[in-house]
């Protein structure tokens, strides 16, 4: 069995984050969001993974490498434009040959992983098989009509009036019956293959379609609420450690990881929290649900519910609060009450200033 991971993709929830990196490398708890979906495929026993990807392919690929380091092949296939979740099965067909596969989406997040379903897909090697979950919203997502006994029935991708509440969840199972399907649909309204039109195209043709219900946490990180939260979910779980310094002058309460070659001074950090590698946190607090990446310095000032990317300066700010904060930014604090804000910003970006 074989996986297809997506990590094209343009990610322009994320921008301006999005402009310099790609989606799926934004890190939560100081790794990329992609790591996590190769980690569960590779725990899945799935090893040979291709990953589709798109104009941001020269940084996947100093990423991931050859996989090695995962226990992976990885095998790059290139998406020329990103035209739907279908037409990546398609530019993969050659690679996929006849095999099963996993299909999953570099931006999603599952916590549990997918061995269990893994392993009951190849028990039967039969039909399709969706992941759902109950939403609050199902209207922002694709949702699937499911039968008492599991029979998907019907998909609709972002319905304004859902017919339930499951949301498909971005990791699918196929067998090579979906190549048929994805070769017999036409590009939907907004010019792409939709997945969901080729899985309705098995569903009328016959073919068994199921949904297993996931019972534990699952997150689209599409969007820097989304990220936030995730970062949130996987600190909670954080095993603390002190491999770096921290001086006699400062406090950690609750889980802190501190990673080698960082430095603490007179500062109070507040887990759940991580200060990564060669990051310096001076005369500050870093509160909760905080992850820090390597090369940061921090000064003077209050971070918490953040994620603050690799090379950071943050000097004399008082306090930030649910930001993302990009790589190698500098923020500095004014002197004195300033009468006017100096900003630089790089295109979508979103600010919230105090009046």
């Amino acid at each position: 069995m074989k996986a297809l991971v997506l990590a094209g993709g343009t990610g322009s929830r994320l921008r301006p984050i999005t402009h310099t990196a790609a989606k799926q490398l934004v890190p939560v708890a100081n790794k990329p969001v992609l790591f996590y979906g190769i980690e569960a495929l590779v725990a899945a026993g799935i090893t040979e993974i291709g990953v589709v990807v798109g104009d941001t392919a020269q940084e996947i690929r100093a990423a991931l490498g050859d996989g090695a380091r995962f226990g992976a092949q990885v095998t790059y296939l290139r998406q020329e434009r990103p035209l739907g979740l279908a037409h990546a099965v398609h530019v993969a067909r050659n690679w996929l040959g006849d095999e099963d596969f996993v299909m999953y989406l570099g931006d999603n997040f599952v916590v549990g992983g997918i061995t269990g379903v893994v392993r009951r897909f190849r028990a039967t090697r039969s039909g399709t098989r969706l992941l759902v979950t109950k939403v609050p919203d199902p209207s922002a997502f694709g949702v699937a009509e499911v039968t008492s006994e599991g029979r998907v029935v019907r998909l609709e991708e972002k319905p304004a009036r859902p017919r339930s509440d499951l949301a498909v969840v971005g990791v699918y199972l196929f067998t090579s019956a979906v190549h048929r399907a994805v070769d017999a649909i036409e590009p939907s309204a907004r010019g792409e293959l939709e997945i969901t039109d080729a899985i309705q195209w098995l569903i009328d043709s016959g073919h068994d379609v199921s949904a297993e219900t996931i019972g534990g946490y699952w997150k689209d990180t599409g969007d820097v609420a989304d990220l936030l939260e995730v970062n949130q979910r996987v600190l909670a779980d954080l095993e603390p450690a002190v491999l770096g310094s921290v001086d006699s002058a400062s406090v950690l309460l609750g889980p802190v990881r501190i990673e080698p070659g960082a430095e603490v001074v007179r500062s109070r950090i507040v887990g759940p929290a991580v200060i990564g590698a060669h990051t310096t946190v001076r005369d500050s607090r870093i509160g909760p649900a905080t992850s820090v990446a390597e090369g940061c310095a921090i000064s003077g000032s209050d971070v918490e519910f953040s994620i603050v990317l690799r090379d950071a300066r943050i000097t004399g700010v008082g306090r930030i609060e649910g930001s993302l904060i990009g790589r190698a930014v500098q923020i500095t604090g004014a002197a004195g009450t300033p009468q006017a804000h100096q900003l630089v910003l790089g295109d979508h970006s979103r600010i919230r200033l105090a009046s």
